[in-house]
């Protein structure tokens, strides 16, 4: 088996930021078809633009918002007029927000389970169609035809009540990748995810220079005593996608340099 995805057309979701720009940025190293999709068309400008003009024609950007039905569908669309077909699919873009669990009137969950949860799922749906048609217009009768990778949260494993709506559409994102893994494997579809730690993301960068305390709170609560740049996950990414994993589906493999590991109370328990 081989970690190579050379000459595979990939997309790759919240592709403008952080760990997604890492995973498609890695992607695209290691000689990949990639197609850039996120909703901030001008940073995917500054990424994207002058690559997918240059003669090697394998980078491509996609703006627009997965939340809504039409645009999962249009993604899809653009990705094969670019490249003909898609092999991988890493659905990369998360949104983080407070809640407030006592409030009534706090819509965060909703709005988590429509960014972090269905936008991955729909498009997940989508794209499996398109693998599964490609393999019959191939006469692909053995062997994986796609891969899907959900980057989700250890957030879903712990309880952190202000995050109870993150907490509950990473939740919802394991269970959704178990799910597909089992009904896509007779398809030849292989599924995993991610369940990631703190990660130096755009949006973590945000919130340690409004909280100074943030980052050494972080580290030490984290063996390892660091927090992850985001192109450390995408090795491992490039892992599930590739026919190294090829007996794996359904795994969410934990990449929180020990976090999850030990007792996060402070005090002593008797």
């Amino acid at each position: 088996m081989t970690l190579s995805i050379a000459g595979k057309t990939a997309i790759v979701t919240g592709a403008a930021h952080g760990v997604g720009l890492a995973i498609a940025r890695h992607f695209a190293e290691m000689g990949a078809n990639v197609m850039f999709a996120d909703r901030d068309e001008a940073r995917l400008e500054a990424e994207v633009g002058e690559a997918q003009t240059d003669d090697s024609g394998h980078l491509r950007y996609f703006a627009g918002d997965l939340r809504e039905r039409l645009t999962v569908a249009n993604l899809l669309s653009a990705t094969i007029d670019a490249f003909d077909r898609v092999d991988i699919l890493v659905n990369a873009s998360r949104q983080l927000l407070v809640t407030d669990p006592l409030d009534p009137e706090d819509d965060t969950v909703s709005k988590l389970l429509e960014q972090n949860l269905m936008t991955a799922l729909r498009l997940s749906q989508a794209v499996a169609k398109r693998m599964i048609h490609q393999a019959e217009e191939d006469g692909r009768d053995e062997g994986t035809i796609g891969t899907i990778v959900n980057v989700g949260s250890i957030a879903g494993r712990r309880t952190q009540p202000e995050l109870l709506a993150y907490s509950i559409s990473a939740a919802a994102l394991d269970q959704a990748t178990r799910s597909l893994a089992v009904f896509l494997a007779s398809k030849r579809i292989r599924v995993n995810g991610l369940a990631v730690g703190s990660v130096m993301s755009s949006n973590l960068t945000v919130r340690i220079a409004e909280d100074s305390a943030l980052r050494q709170s972080i580290v030490d609560a984290t063996p390892m005593g660091r927090i992850a740049s985001p192109s450390e996950l995408a090795e491992t990414v490039q892992y599930l996608a590739s026919d190294a994993s090829g007996f794996m589906i359904g795994q969410i493999l934990t990449v929180d340099g020990g976090r999850t590991l030990i007792d996060p109370v402070v005090e002593p328990v008797h």
